[in-house]
């Protein structure tokens, strides 16, 4: 008798629990993210019509792309925007805005010493945007994009 009795009491035990944590997953403007999700897509998209490729060079202290584009009638963009995020930790992610300076375009980051790290490039405009992904430290140049 006393193995039934503790199932049901670690069960109900379970139960309680589940009721009263947040479990944190659900979202309450889930419709607004799905468009998100799928303005993303769009704009995914977008860059690989133009054949958008970007040669990324990560220093201590710097970030330099070299963007290209398949199509001779793309504007190059006044900025852009890039994103470098850790793929688990929120709190290491890193945003910077790169102005145009020569062929590329340039602006300051705190580049980790080494890791995996998601690429996020895009326009200032958010008309098209690539994503891709470092390993750190990249001696080389890393080219997202192109497709």
């Amino acid at each position: 008798m006393a193995l039934p009795a503790t199932s049901v009491v670690v069960g109900l035990a379970f139960a309680w629990t589940a009721v009263v944590t947040n479990d944190g997953l659900v979202t309450e403007d889930y419709y607004k993210q799905g468009q998100m999700v799928g303005e993303t897509l769009v704009q995914s998209r977008r860059a690989a019509e133009l054949g958008i490729a970007a040669g990324l060079r990560l220093t201590n202290d710097s970030i330099r792309i070299r963007l290209t584009a398949r199509r001779a009638d793309m504007p190059m963009p006044p900025a852009l925007i890039v994103m470098l995020s850790h793929p688990t930790r929120a709190g290491q992610d890193q945003k910077s805005f790169l102005k145009p300076v020569g062929d590329a375009y340039v602006g300051s980051l705190q580049t980790p010493a080494s890791g995996h790290r998601l690429v996020l490039i895009e326009d200032e405009a958010k008309t098209w945007r690539l994503m891709g992904s470092v390993v750190l430290p990249a001696a080389n140049e890393t080219v997202i994009g192109g497709g």
